[in-house]
């Protein structure tokens, strides 16, 4: 019997880490190794879906489908592929087919983040590897629904916030290496304070709210709303709540907040070494949130159980960079890397780098290694934004947190956003 590429893909997690197998072994002449191209589907073509970045398709990894609820944004999908990779793409309406396309080797979830649960949770069961754009789930109990999943099926999870192993910091002029370096050196000494100001970059969003008092209006003829609504509560069409703006509505997702937060609170917790950790309280400095759309708030403080602290800074923190960006008992880090430690890059010269990260992700696919950013660590990220987003809705000063069960303490209501119920048919 021949085995094919995908089906070898869908049932290699059981067998754990593997090397190049030859050709004759695996099928005879018709089997494409493992080591040559792969294929992946694009679910939601309408935004991050069609960036230069990730509406790609090469040697390595060849676009073979897309799936949107707006046929024009499927259809211009589409279009784009043939015209610029010449690659004839199977458009799909109901993501289901996408997932369930036996062409089909890695799902890359683009959607408004009420979806990404769901989707991901059954490209696992399908036996997909899985790139998934942040925040990684709307709540707490989603996030541990995907965890369970990828282990269960085996598959490869890519989050895709790079902070943590690429580019320059926010604006402390530098990588994250140096910072890691730094920290890990015990020179600030312990514990550490991180305060994401918005001379970081933070604020780039932060005014992404919803609107109180929109109108029920007509649901456009190329938009199946319905389907775009999904698991989330039924709300009259307005386009205010689709599309480039969803990002307003607690339904869909947080505002600024969970847009960016885990861009920049899951490159602190590999900082601080607490991948493995979660926050025992956090304390919110806003006004009271409509029940519907998001609204802007002025601080967010999260504590971890030896003293550690994240602080996201809002609307009142102008700052102008005088706040330090990381500060410990013995020194502290401002933009462009000023530090307070005297003759501190060479110091830093003189120590080992940090272990390397995994940071190929179709490497990954290939060898079934855990990508740097995956669903474990992003999960965990993923659960800062969202204990926030708890607190900001329930007009909380301070919530406690059980790391351990990741529940909220003696909060009946706080506990009832970790898992939501979701409309109609759709359950993870």
């Amino acid at each position: 019997m021949k085995t094919d590429r995908r089906t070898f893909l869908k049932t290699l997690g059981a067998a754990g880490v593997f090397t190049i197998v030859p050709r004759r072994v695996l099928g005879g002449t018709g089997y494409v190794a493992p080591s040559d191209q792969l294929t992946k589907g694009i679910i939601g073509v309408g935004g991050i879906g069609r960036s230069t970045s990730h509406f790609t398709s090469d040697d390595k990894c060849r676009l073979v489908s897309v799936c949107d609820v707006d046929a024009n944004h499927l259809k211009s999908a589409v279009e784009a592929a043939k015209k610029n990779f010449g690659e004839d793409v199977k458009p799909y309406a109901d993501w289901r087919d996408l997932v369930h396309d036996e062409n089909v080797d890695v799902v890359h979830i683009a959607t408004p983040p009420h979806w990404h649960a769901l989707m991901a949770v059954e490209a696992a069961k399908a036996g997909k590897d899985i790139w998934c754009e942040k925040p990684m789930t709307r709540t707490i109990g989603e996030g541990k629904r995907v965890v369970e999943a990828v282990k269960r099926y085996n598959r490869i999870f890519r989050l895709n916030t790079w902070f943590r192993f690429a580019d320059t910091f926010y604006g402390l002029g530098t990588t994250v290496k140096p910072l890691k370096k730094l920290i890990d050196s015990g020179m600030l000494g312990w514990p550490l304070k991180v305060t994401v100001s918005g001379t970081t970059g933070f604020a780039w969003k932060f005014y992404w709210v919803g609107k109180d008092n929109l109108k029920s209006e007509p649901v456009p003829a190329h938009l199946d709303y319905d389907m775009w609504l999904g698991p989330a509560p039924y709300k009259p069409y307005n386009v205010h709540r689709t599309h480039q703006t969803f990002r307003g509505y607690w339904d869909y997702d947080g505002g600024g907040l969970t847009d960016m937060g885990q861009h920049y609170l899951d490159p602190v917790q590999y900082l601080l070494g607490k991948d493995g950790e979660l926050p025992v309280k956090v304390e919110i400095d806003a006004p009271q949130q409509h029940p519907d759309a998001v609204g802007i708030w002025h601080k967010i403080t999260y504590t971890y159980a030896d003293g550690c602290q994240i602080v996201l800074e809002g609307e009142g923190y102008e700052s102008e960079g005088k706040t330090a960006y990381i500060e410990g008992p013995k020194g502290k880090v401002y933009r462009g890397f000023e530090c307070t430690i005297p003759d501190v890059m060479n110091k830093l010269n003189e120590l080992p780098d940090p272990e390397p990260q995994r940071t190929d992700f179709l490497d990954c696919i290939k060898t079934r290694q855990k990508f740097a950013l995956n669903e474990v660590n992003g999960h965990h990220s993923c659960t800062l934004v969202n204990m926030g987003a708890v607190g900001l809705r329930l007009g909380r000063s301070v919530l406690h947190f059980d790391p351990k069960n990741q529940l909220f303490i003696g909060d009946d209501a706080a506990n009832a956003l970790v898992d939501q119920p979701m409309r109609g048919e759709w359950k993870i």
